[in-house]
């Protein structure tokens, strides 16, 4: 085999993970935070990271987006390197995510947020001039509005919304720009049991193409979204398996359930 054909071969099977990490441990000072993870996620795959507070779940997230370098290992997007890429970098390849503690333009209306994050990853962003009412970006930014089911109150400030609103239009923004892959950092917290069925509705309803992991700890959330489960303690990987086997490991229901998980 040719040197060209080897590399084309190592590209080819890289591609058929949407993410993939090889190693990856992160250290703050004598802490490690994460140790030797090693994790593939097919594209359009969904899978749950859960875990007890410490876990090494959120700085996993950082080191996937590039607010964070590990300390070892590689991490690949789609087959490309990407461990020394900046997030914004990360970001035009179509990796997008959410964080815990919203941060949304609180005096704008929902519609102008989505807009907004749609300009942001387009080509034409650093335009100056005013969008036109056919803008594409416009029509594409209410159909992410519609997606998330905040079309009734797309014309009211966000500082007006609900909670739960607000983590509907965190989802939104996600979206935003053709995403391949999305990291859901607790998009449940603080909903109450009625937001929560319509977050889990809006979960299962996005495009098959697109794949995420989301960190959740409500259980009942996490495994009616997801295909796959890693469980994380002491910033290591636990196990690994479907929602339906982590559920009645009783491995997993000792550690982070305190027993039976009805």
């Amino acid at each position: 085999m040719s040197a060209i054909a080897a590399r084309e071969g190592l590209a080819s099977a890289g591609s058929a993970n949407a993410l993939e990490l090889r190693g990856v441990s992160r250290l703050f000072g004598a802490l490690a935070a994460l140790s030797d993870i090693t994790l593939s996620v097919k594209p359009g795959e969904r899978r749950a990271v859960l875990g007890s507070n410490g876990a090494g779940k959120t700085t996993l997230f950082n080191c996937i987006t590039g607010d964070f370098s590990p300390s070892t290992g590689i991490i690949r997007f789609f087959g490309e390197d990407v461990t020394a890429f900046p997030p914004q970098e990360r970001i035009r390849r179509g990796l997008r995510r959410t964080y815990q503690i919203s941060s949304l333009f609180a005096g704008l209306s929902v519609l102008d947020n989505v807009y907004l994050a749609c300009r942001g990853v387009s080509r034409n962003r650093f335009s100056l001039l005013r969008p036109r009412r056919d803008d594409a970006l416009i029509h594409a930014a209410e159909g992410l509005v519609d997606a998330v089911h905040l079309s009734a109150v797309k014309d009211r400030l966000v500082g007006e919304l609900a909670y739960g609103q607000q983590r509907q239009l965190e989802i939104a923004l996600a979206l935003s720009g053709a995403p391949r892959f999305i990291l859901f950092d607790e998009p449940a917290a603080g909903l109450s049991p009625t937001e929560r069925r319509d977050l889990v509705h809006i979960l299962t309803s996005l495009p098959g193409h697109i794949g995420y992991i989301i960190i959740e700890h409500d259980m009942d959330v996490a495994l009616r979204v997801v295909e796959s489960v890693t469980m994380m303690h002491n910033g290591r990987i636990f196990k690994e398996g479907r929602p339906e086997e982590i559920e009645s490991d009783p491995e997993v229901q000792e550690l982070y359930l305190g027993g039976a998980h009805g």
